[in-house]
């Protein structure tokens, strides 16, 4: 995974103006010139734009994530889809037997048995691979710390299930991204997957929690990017629908200028 790099947000002295921020953040002056000349600067606005200039710059380099907006929301989608498909192996209904109709190889002839369903536990086991698989890519090449701490997390949590999960088939392969055997997955007993898939602390239980953290971390970064469509909660914002609903009566409004400017003209032309 990527490295995090740390940036230095303790030295703002001199940005951009030429001036000490010492006595601006807190410092002490030693002689009335000082004074005096501090409380010019205040008189006449310096501060002021001092002050602006010292925020304008801190909230830039928090802000900064490193990351596109378009990379941020695409990682909060993939972080949504791995939650989804987690919860969908927890799901209990998955795991209840179905009366389903069997052939039998020699004969087949086909008779109605109650048993679990293998094709759809392989077929929601699959998709949970490819899910996770995709954050674990996704969040590799990511430069916002939150992420890669999130991720991290996540592929320590599989790092310490990898005994149990080796007997359902997944293994944990180059780049800590999974590896699947179908038919070592067809083959497991189906308590060892129930154990794997199932119930409060189990594996899908904590990748569903850890993907939703991740969700909230890439909507946090996100928010943070100017034009986002995510607020800083995880919320969807409609800056984007505004501005396409603007657009749109702006282009209507264009299309109808020609006649409405036709029925001013009229107007005009009836008045006394």
């Amino acid at each position: 995974m990527s490295s995090i790099n740390f940036n230095d947000y303790t030295n703002y002295e001199n940005y951009n103006t030429g001036y000490d921020f010492s006595a601006l953040m807190g410092g002490t002056t030693n002689s009335s010139g000082n004074l005096l000349s501090d409380y010019a600067s205040i008189k006449n606005g310096s501060y002021g734009k001092l002050l602006k200039a010292y925020y304008a710059k801190q909230d830039a380099e928090s802000a900064s994530s490193g990351d596109s907006k378009q990379r941020l929301t695409l990682m909060r989608s993939n972080a949504d889809s791995l939650k989804k498909s987690a919860d969908a192996l927890n799901n209990s209904s998955l795991w209840e037997k179905k009366k389903m109709k069997k052939k039998d190889e020699k004969t087949g002839e086909e008779t109605e048995v109650e048993d679990y369903d293998r094709d759809a536990i392989t077929k929601a086991v699959k998709s949970f691979v490819a899910d996770y698989n995709a954050v674990v890519g996704q969040a590799g090449d990511s430069d916002t710390k939150n992420i890669l701490r999130q991720a991290a997390w996540m592929t320590g949590i599989t790092d310490s299930m990898e005994n149990l999960l080796s007997k359902v088939g997944i293994t944990i392969g180059k780049s800590n991204k999974l590896e699947l055997d179908e038919d070592a997955l067809k083959e497991a007993d189906i308590k060892t997957l129930k154990a794997v898939f199932t119930g409060s602390g189990s594996f899908a239980d904590k990748i569903s929690q850890k993907a939703g953290s991740l969700s909230k971390a890439a909507a946090n970064a996100a928010a943070k990017v100017k034009g986002t469509t995510y607020t800083s909660r995880g919320g969807y914002s409609d800056t984007l629908s505004k501005l396409v609903s603007s657009t749109v009566d702006e282009k209507i409004g264009n299309k109808n200028s020609g006649s409405d400017k036709k029925e001013d003209e009229e107007k005009k032309s009836k008045k006394p």
